[in-house]
């Protein structure tokens, strides 16, 4: 039966092409449309990448798929974070306990494994194809090519996944009772690159964060040795993008701020001319769902990447979506509709717990107190591993615990510590806390 029904994606993505094979395995026949050359064929978004941290939620769906196998190959193994403050001096704080890591991943590298796994499964691709209007009536959909031609398909339903500028959303945003919003934070990135050669003098197996109260450079590692550096700083004001003109200033800079790090990147003041600045926006809209039309991933729920969850999301919302489709047998205006229901509240708390790892990661991780917080959390984990977990472990780690619990748990465990950390001598006597009666607080609502 599902043979007769066709599905339109639009976005040729990680979330598209991801949610493709899914939908053609199901036994759909699924077309996929892309605005931009095919990636396979044509370098795309030069110096937009930030590399992926794929972690536990984005790993379950490939592995659904049968692609984790060839995907860890590509991927390194980061364990914690490597803080560097401006004399050099480093501290290691890991993510989770021994065995748990996240994994540094080239966005690029993982799209094309996927667009050609979804190629062989009989998916169709098009790309150059912009779309240009979308009717929610009857599912219709316009694109312009390459050659300025206008096409017109007609499908049994179409599922939006091209990211935070969705077309598809932009058709919702214009119908009665549609809830959108966007936020920009003050803050751009821009990507530099330490190259091989260098990248052998950082710690390959962790991600690099050189935090400075109002921003911060991150890197993270590639399989040929090299680092993606991304910087995260504001916009405009008396330190900003808009205040670095010169090469001069951007030297001057990096060196007053960055030390230990410029010797790393022999092409700073090309990367730094040449690389475009990118803006953060946070994106939440409802409904998802119009008629027979969906939109996933980013154009439904766009995040910033600091808690790096985006990808990860995105993945768990295909595949939450396939396995509301077997529930209810394929009758997809009840599974969109549960689905929406379902990943709403969970998106909503992913993208608030990304605002927040921005603030913890650019300005805390060098603070004595919070080192001792992170400390103490996990000593509680460790003595009391079911009940006092981490909030970091539960968003990247725990696959099976949604977005919002964690969040809600996290908040209890914020106020509790809030009052720990205000012990008298904590910082000499922290070993000495009556660690049964905090993790007690937590069964007292």
């Amino acid at each position: 039966m599902n043979k007769t029904r066709h599905i339109a994606v639009v976005g040729a993505g990680l979330i598209g092409s991801l949610l493709a094979i899914y939908l053609t395995r199901r036994g759909y026949k699924v077309s996929v449309y892309e605005r931009r050359e095919d990636p396979r064929k044509h370098i795309i978004d030069g110096g937009r990448s930030i590399n992926l941290a794929l972690s536990n939620r984005g790993i379950r769906a490939l592995e659904e798929v049968g692609m984790m196998n060839a995907v860890h190959n590509m991927a390194i193994p980061m364990h914690g974070r490597m803080m560097h403050d401006t004399t050099g001096k480093l501290t290691f704080q890991p993510y989770g306990k021994e065995g748990e890591y996240i994994n540094s991943i080239s966005r690029g590298g993982l799209n094309i494994m996927l667009l050609n796994e979804a190629e062989q499964a009989g998916v169709s691709f098009n790309f150059n194809y912009r779309c240009t209007s979308v009717n929610l009536n009857n599912t219709t959909l316009e694109f312009s090519t390459e050659h300025n031609e206008h096409v017109s398909v007609h499908v049994d339903y179409i599922v939006g996944a091209d990211g935070a500028f969705s077309s598809v959303r932009g058709a919702m945003q214009i119908t009665d009772r549609f809830d959108y919003s966007q936020y920009y934070i003050e803050h751009g990135y821009k990507e530099l690159t330490i190259p091989p050669a260098l990248g052998q003098k950082l710690e390959r197996n962790a991600l690099h964060i050189w935090p400075r109260e109002s921003f911060m450079l991150i890197a993270l590692p590639n399989p040929d040795g090299s680092f993606t550096c991304t910087l995260f700083f504001p916009f405009e004001g008396p330190l900003s993008f808009q205040s670095l003109n010169t090469h001069e200033q951007i030297k001057t800079f990096f060196e007053e701020t960055f030390p230990d790090v410029v010797p790393l990147l022999p092409d700073l003041l090309h990367d730094f001319a040449h690389n475009p600045t990118s803006s953060l926006v946070t994106v939440k809209c409802y409904p998802w769902v119009k008629n027979n039309t969906l939109i996933i991933g980013d154009a439904a729920h766009a995040i910033v990447p600091f808690y790096g969850q985006g990808m990860n999301a995105g993945f768990e919302d295909c595949r939450i979506l396939n396995e509301l489709l077997e529930h209810y047998h394929d009758d997809w205006p009840l599974a969109i509709h549960e689905f929406q229901r379902m990943r709403k509240p969970d998106t909503d708390a992913i993208a608030e717990l990304a605002i927040g790892n921005f603030v913890e990661m650019r300005d805390l991780v060098a603070d004595e107190d919070f080192l001792l917080r992170k400390k103490i959390e996990a000593n509680l984990h460790e003595r009391y591993p079911d009940k006092w977990v981490p909030l970091y472990s539960m968003v990247t780690f725990k696959d099976d615990m949604p977005y919002s619990q964690a969040l809600n748990m996290g908040n209890r465990q914020r106020a509790i510590m809030d009052e720990v950390m205000q012990t008298p001598n904590i910082h000499q006597d922290w070993t000495h806390l009556d660690f049964a009666s905090i993790v007690a607080r937590l069964d007292q609502g």
